[in-house]
């Protein structure tokens, strides 16, 4: 340091101080940062001095400029040039709600521009660009980005998979773990012009997952309307969600809105550190907005009587039944003018997703409105009626896929990130407390992760990521979570999958869990009472001593009973106190306890051995279901059939008790397949769709 005399600290970063110094040979002001590296890990030693490495690289009048690098005191000083100007973002802090002409702001802008190709040229990504990373001179004219501390030089093909930088700037796709590559800047870019335009951040909130909830959408007010269409426009461009739909910094620099000011900046030769006054802004006369973008369709007109004879009715675009629970027979809830796909049932939930990526819930209705008392002289209740709402607090968030629990639900947007809402009380919604959430809240735990498929159980949660990584978290007696142990986890843990097999879906149960895998195994854990995960070693026809039984298991085991053992199993479903699983040739087993004839053997005997179906001879089976006492399986063809406990409507029909597979017969004038089907408790939850659309994507 006996080059530089300090003048003051200027800022704290979070490597270390940043001095204001003075170089002695001639006078000029530098900036100096100050990084210990005592204390540093050898990783953070490579990361102070890849901020060396990038800057030598650069050379830009839009680039802070390096002077050179030292060690002293135990620490790395990085020498290099001061911008009086302050940063970007105090510059628009104090502009208070005064908006910049629109000149100034593409004055700006291409400078960054600029800057940005040259860093990209060099194969460098600054993953840190915002505001306060952006430099002014002493008028106010130049833009200089700076602070490459985190930036990762990349080979022509590379991609970085590291999620850093400032959270209100960070891309969509970095909120998933996905690679990403200079696409993540060109999103920040956007980030930035959006701020020198609207004087706000593009995406603020009041906590991380709120914050990740609003980029993931990628919703923001829009621009002022006093600007250009072009402007509005390339600000939308750069804010695209899929990063292959935002442009190239090259295709940016060719726009004729960019361009007339590129020829500006250049040939302002001589006077480009002048202070150039604003234009004033036009005055704008006050314009009452409603709600924007909103759209309402025309009221359909009755037909007058004696007019022209109506066409015949379409088929509706879906519906979604429920029974049980005091229903006798399948009850056609009501849909919202939308189309449902997949459905899910909990202890008292009913929830669907729609194919526009909206979560629907379906709840009794109050008292008085048709599912009241018995009236006077009736010979048995009314059914009940139910209402249907759309989910608040998802917003712009496309889900895929529902799961529901006691109290509580899990949803998958096609992003990949896992919410859940409901009762804490298990820790089952994996936000690493017992505090219950009213809206969908990101797990936070699984950001990182691209998730594929959730499943809950009565109080806990299984998870699938793309890469076939099993998560588990909730209550864990019985072992019910595959860890080795009974502890409960409040916060998804990593479950312990055999290396060979690949997981490609989870399951779960009251007190267990089960995983398919990729060549048609499955494993299970829990409870495996009267043998209801099929864990017991047992040949066709055996029965095991006393001490051969398995009654829990706490880490995820292979079946062994026969034939589960050797059949590929392409579905299956765990209920209270059994299972059921469908082969790839379409033959439905049944395990676990048959008190109430829900093995669908015809007799009420119990075995703990697994029980082919035989009442379904013929039909293909492509679904099942389990509930409490009974289960429901689904042919190839959209036939429902259901057997064991019927009372209180849980087969779907006016009969009792049934050891064996009978039809349950749904409100459908045209032909029908099933798309999905839930069982939890006494209740049963089934989506269909017309046969003559074509197939829904897996």
């Amino acid at each position: 340091m006996e080059k530089y005399e300090r003048i003051r600290v200027v800022g704290r970063g979070a490597f270390g101080i940043v001095h204001l110094c003075l170089r002695k040979a001639d006078q000029k002001p530098v900036i100096i940062k100050q990084i210990p590296v005592e204390q540093m890990s050898k990783d953070e030693r490579l990361a102070a001095q890849n901020e060396c490495q990038v800057l030598k690289l650069l050379n830009h009048p839009n680039v802070i400029e390096y002077y050179e690098n030292f060690l002293e005191d135990k620490a790395l000083m990085i020498a290099m040039e001061y911008a009086p100007g302050g940063t970007l973002a105090e510059y628009i802090q104090k502009r208070c709600n005064s908006l910049l002409d629109e000149d100034t702001i593409l004055h700006f802008f291409v400078q960054i521009l600029l800057a940005l190709h040259h860093v990209h040229t060099h194969l460098i990504l600054h993953r840190d660009l915002k505001t306060q990373n952006i430099l002014l001179d002493k008028h106010r004219m130049i833009v200089k980005i700076g602070d490459f501390g985190i930036s990762k030089i990349l080979s022509s093909k590379s991609k970085a998979y590291t999620v850093v930088g400032t959270p209100c700037y960070i891309s969509p796709e970095l909120c998933e773990g996905k690679p990403y590559n200079q696409k993540s800047d060109i999103w920040a870019l956007g980030c930035v012009l959006y701020e020198l335009a609207s004087l706000k951040r593009a995406f603020e909130a009041a906590n991380l997952p709120a914050l990740v909830l609003k980029i993931m959408s990628g919703t923001f007010a829009p621009v002022s309307d006093r600007y250009s269409a072009e402007l509005r426009q390339l600000v939308l461009s750069l804010l695209r969600l899929d990063p292959s739909q935002r442009p190239q910094l090259s295709e940016i620099m060719a726009q004729p809105l960019c361009v007339r000011t590129l020829l500006n900046l250049y040939t302002d030769v001589g006077s480009v550190k002048m202070r150039r006054a604003e234009k004033p802004l036009a005055t704008v006369p006050p314009v009452a907005h409603g709600r924007g973008g909103s759209r309402v369709g025309s009221a359909r007109t009755r037909g007058a009587p004696g007019g022209p004879a109506r066409p015949p009715i379409p088929p509706p675009l879906c519906s979604v039944y429920t029974w049980g629970g005091g229903l006798s027979t399948p009850l056609r809830l009501p849909l919202l003018h939308t189309e449902v796909g997949q459905v899910a049932a909990g202890r008292t939930q009913r929830a669907g997703v729609t194919k526009s990526g909206r979560l629907i819930i379906w709840e009794a209705a109050p008292v008085g409105s048709g599912g009241g008392p018995v009236l006077p002289g009736a010979l048995e209740p009314l059914q009940p009626q139910f209402v249907s709402r759309f989910l608040e607090g998802q917003s712009g968030v496309t889900i895929k896929h529902v799961a529901c629990g006691d109290l509580f639900a899990a949803c998958l947007s096609d992003r990949g990130i896992i919410m859940t809402f409901g009762s804490g009380s298990s820790g089952s919604l994996g936000h690493g407390n017992f505090t219950d959430v009213g809206q969908p809240r990101i797990v936070e735990a699984l950001l990182g992760y691209e998730m594929v498929q959730v499943a809950c159980g009565a109080s806990h949660v299984l998870a699938l990521s793309a890469e076939r990584e099993v998560f588990a978290w909730g209550r864990g007696d019985s072992g019910r979570l595959g860890l080795g142990t009974r502890e409960s986890h409040s916060c998804p843990q990593p479950v312990p999958v055999p290396p060979e097999l690949e997981a490609q879906r989870v399951l779960c149960g009251i007190d267990s869990s089960m995983i398919l895998t990729v060549p048609g195994q499955a494993l299970a854990c829990g409870s495996n009472r009267y043998n209801k995960l099929g864990l017991d070693s047992l040949a066709p026809g055996e029965e095991p001593a006393p001490r051969d039984q398995v009654e829990e298991a706490l880490s995820f085991t292979p079946l062994r009973s026969a034939p589960l053992n050797l059949a590929a199993l392409v579905s299956a479903d765990v209920g209270t106190a059994h299972s059921a699983a469908v082969t790839a040739s379409g033959q439905c087993y049944t395990f676990g306890s048959n008190q109430h004839g829900q093995l669908g053997s015809g007799a009420r005997h119990g075995s703990r051995a697994p029980c082919l179906v035989g009442g379904l001879q013929g039909i293909r089976v492509t679904m099942v279901a389990c509930g409490d006492a009974f289960t429901v399986a689904v042919g190839a063809d959209g036939e429902v059939y259901t057997w064991g406990k019927g009372a209180r409507g849980r087969l779907g029909r006016r009969d009792e008790d049934s050891g064996v597979p009978r039809p349950v017969r749904l409100d459908e004038p045209h032909p029908y397949v099933v798309t999905s089907v839930s069982c939890c408790h006494g209740n049963t939850l089934l989506a269909t769709r017309p046969a003559t659309e074509e197939p829904a994507p897996p």
